[in-house]
C-alpha cells in the first residue's frame, strides 16, 4: 500500500475511534479505540467502568475512579475473548496509550499504534518505540472531519 493511500485509511480509522469514544459515560475524557487488522477491525473499546458497575467514570471530587478500563484494554479483552488474535495489528486510539496499557499492547502483538491525540505521560510511547512497534502521530485536521 502507497504511503498516501494508508495515511487515508488510518485517518478513517481513527475518525471512527473518535466516534466510538462519544459512546464512553466518562465526562473528564472520551477515548475510542479500534482494532484492525489485515484491513479487517476486530475489535473496539471506549474507557469506561467494569460490566455490572454502574457507568460513573468519575468520583464525587471529579477524578476517574481507578477501576476505569481504558479504550485500549477494553478493546484488547474483547479480542482476548473472541477467536481473533491481535497479533501484527495496528491499534487506533484517540489519545496516547499509558504505561500500564502500553505494557498489553506490547505483549498482545499490536505492531502498529496510529493515535490522535499525545498522552501527557509520555512514558508509554517511550516504552512501545524501545519494543519495536511503530508508532504514527496523526492529530485529525478539522477540514477532515465530516
Amino acid at each position: 500500500m502507497t504511503k498516501k493511500k494508508q495515511e487515508k485509511y488510518d485517518r478513517a480509522y481513527l475518525r471512527m475511534a473518535a466516534e466510538w469514544g462519544k459512546l464512553s459515560y466518562c465526562e473528564r475524557k472520551q477515548v475510542g479505540a479500534i482494532i484492525v487488522k489485515e484491513r479487517m477491525i476486530i475489535s473496539d473499546g471506549y474507557n469506561g467502568t467494569p460490566t455490572g458497575f454502574e457507568n460513573f467514570c468519575e468520583d464525587e471530587d471529579g477524578y476517574t475512579k481507578w477501576y476505569v478500563l481504558h479504550a485500549e484494554a477494553n478493546a484488547i479483552s474483547k479480542v482476548a475473548a473472541s477467536t481473533q488474535s491481535c497479533e501484527g495489528a495496528t491499534l487506533y486510539i484517540t489519545l496516547s496509550p499509558c504505561r500500564e496499557c502500553s505494557k498489553l499492547i506490547h505483549q498482545c502483538g499490536i505492531k502498529r499504534v496510529v493515535y490522535q491525540n499525545a498522552y501527557k505521560d509520555d512514558s508509554g510511547l517511550k516504552f512501545l518505540g524501545k519494543a519495536g512497534v511503530e508508532l504514527v502521530h496523526l492529530p485529525i485536521i478539522e477540514s477532515m472531519v465530516q
